[in-house]
């Protein structure tokens, strides 16, 4: 069941909400470590990205904000846009334009591509919660000089969710490379855990709550429903654009963000049918008669606490998840 992510041609994920790069890749010999991005220029990524979030979301057209776009984010982006484009061809009539307000601009330094920072913005699509606005944490990226500013990751985030994080003299963020052992487990190593964890249970140091045990339990009673069976496959996703990215916070942990990919294969039983969505008929390839296989890309931010914690580990804060493709058999 292993395939290649496809680019399928927006926020059209299912968003559940409680919803590093490592090295340097030196390009045209810059080995300066200097800050990813002047904070003028982080503001234009985020005006770029809503203003081509709004146009394709407005028109339910994927090449809108394909090159703001990347990653977990954008594959659960361009595959919602096209599913949508199928169904609804003539745009959105439900358009309501996104706004991104209030931004803080976490920026680390490092030497050479890729460059990347993290907007914490608040966002018009919530409400107060009680406890302030949920924030909207877009972790942006650059490959190149030539290349434009893209968000990989969105983790939704509740006020009391947001770390403080430890800053160098100069105020810019600290980043944590992939294999960084200051956090009690590397930002290299989270997909490859939590999609074991998903499956097994092991390794133990997840942190009870709705992304962990919680998510486990609804898949158990998900694969009991009668007339029908459902199997998970996990499958870390930590390369390219998909690469997990940290911040250092003040503890000495890391707020981390990464991917994974996981199928589940859905089967009828004699006399049952399967129930699809009008999006998920619109991703399908082959014929439907017993059984569906769906894809999915998972985008999570963790709560990674320091080394020599004994328990809990990682928590889950954010999951944003969304199906890019479905084939029928």
């Amino acid at each position: 069941m292993r395939r290649p992510i496809r680019a399928a041609a927006g926020l059209a994920a299912v968003t559940v909400m409680s919803l590093v790069a490592s090295g340097c890749v030196t390009v045209h010999g810059e080995l300066a470590v200097l800050p990813a991005a002047k904070k003028s220029e982080a503001a234009q990524a985020l005006a770029d990205f809503t203003e081509a979030y709004n146009k394709a979301d407005k028109a339910y057209d994927p090449a809108l904000d394909a090159g703001r776009v990347t990653g977990a984010l954008g594959a659960i982006n361009q595959a919602g846009l096209k599913a949508r484009s199928i169904n609804a061809p003539d745009g959105n009539s439900r358009h309501q334009p996104l706004e991104l307000t209030d931004a803080r601009y976490l920026i680390p330094k490092k030497a050479g591509w890729p460059r990347w920072f993290v907007a914490d913005t608040d966002s018009n699509r919530d409400t107060d919660n009680g406890a302030g606005d949920n924030r909207w944490m877009l972790v942006f990226v650059r490959n190149g000089a030539d290349q434009l500013w893209e968000v990989a990751y969105l983790a939704i985030l509740t006020p009391d969710e947001i770390p403080e994080f430890a800053t160098d003299k100069d105020g810019f963020a600290q980043p944590v490379k992939a294999d960084s052992g200051a956090p009690a487990v590397a930002p290299g190593e989270l997909s490859e855990e939590y999609a074991s964890y998903l499956k097994s249970g092991q390794p133990e140091h997840f942190a009870s709550g709705p992304h962990t045990d919680g998510w486990r339990a609804v898949r158990a009673k998900n694969a009991k429903l009668a007339g029908l069976t459902i199997q998970y496959i996990d499958q870390p996703l930590s390369t390219g654009d998909f690469a997990p990215l940290a911040l250092a916070t003040k503890d000495g942990g890391a707020l981390a963000f990464f991917a994974i990919r996981y199928f589940d294969r859905q089967t009828a039983a004699p006399g049952s049918a399967l129930q699809l969505t009008a999006d998920e008929k619109a991703l399908m390839t082959g014929d439907v008669k017993s059984s569906v296989t769906k894809e999915w890309v998972s985008s999570q931010a963790a709560l990674v606490k320091p080394a020599g914690v004994n328990a809990g580990h990682v928590n889950v804060v954010s999951r944003l998840q969304g199906m890019i493709g479905a084939e029928g058999s």
